[in-house]
């Protein structure tokens, strides 16, 4: 029987999820995980031994190696064979973000739907929202409720700020594949392609009802670039029913 994978410790969530070549058009993706991705940043950018960047990971030096090994091999071949390389997924665990202001307590049994937020609209575009609402429900009833600064911007940190939140899912307009990815990571659930009143989306989706567009997301600037943008059809998409 083998032994259980332990989970990795993350420091920093990746801010940018894919990589692509300019002169060819992408078939063929590489995964990286963000276990890999992290090894990367400790070891490469931050200029760390294996032993610190193991300690900072929560694991051994012969796992850092083996880690980093394969994070290695999977640049060279997106960038000798001009593949896509998509950083998601992993057995990961994330290092709490510092939140600066007063987040209401969150109840063992009590579901936390964050949506974007902007004058008791949903906010279009997920990488530019100024603020979440947050909610939470018990029995599909609303039983609370907070508007909190986004604290940042770009979808990295606005996962790692939901996450610290407690945030059990997201309703959000207009979204990019590496937010997805990085909510994903976060474990938060994402309802894309939803426009109109705050509340009522959110009151929606505590009665389990929310018309909502899996497939939702920002995608205009083709596939060398996964940020939200600033048009405004990128949260019209047609609702699909749960």
């Amino acid at each position: 029987m083998s032994r259980p994978t332990r989970c990795r410790k993350i420091e920093r969530i990746p801010s940018y999820r894919s990589f692509s070549p300019d002169d060819v058009v992408v078939s063929d993706s590489i995964r990286m995980t963000v276990d890999e991705y992290e090894t990367l940043r400790l070891l490469d950018d931050e200029g760390l031994t294996q032993e610190a960047c193991a300690d900072r990971m929560n694991v051994s030096r012969t796992t850092v190696t083996a880690i980093y090994d394969s994070a290695r091999k999977k640049i060279a071949e997106a960038l000798v064979h001009g593949k896509r390389l998509l950083i998601t997924g992993g057995c990961c665990e994330f290092a709490p973000v510092e939140i600066d202001q007063h987040i209401m307590k969150k109840g063992k049994s009590t579901m936390r739907i964050a949506v974007t937020y902007e004058n008791g609209e949903i906010f279009q575009h997920f990488g530019h929202t100024e603020q979440f609402k947050l909610y939470d429900v018990q029995d599909e009833k609303i039983i609370s409720e907070q508007i909190v600064d986004a604290s940042g911007s770009g979808h990295g940190a606005l996962a790692g700020f939901l996450h610290a939140s407690e945030a059990d899912a997201l309703i959000c307009g207009g979204i990019g594949m590496g937010a997805q990815m990085a909510l994903a990571d976060a474990g938060i659930k994402l309802y894309a392609g939803v426009q109109g009143s705050a509340d009522e989306a959110a009151k929606a989706l505590a009665e389990g009802t929310l018309e909502y567009d899996p497939d939702a997301h920002c995608d205009h600037h083709g596939h060398h670039h996964d940020g939200e943008c600033g048009h405004d059809h990128c949260g019209g998409h047609n609702c699909a029913g749960n």
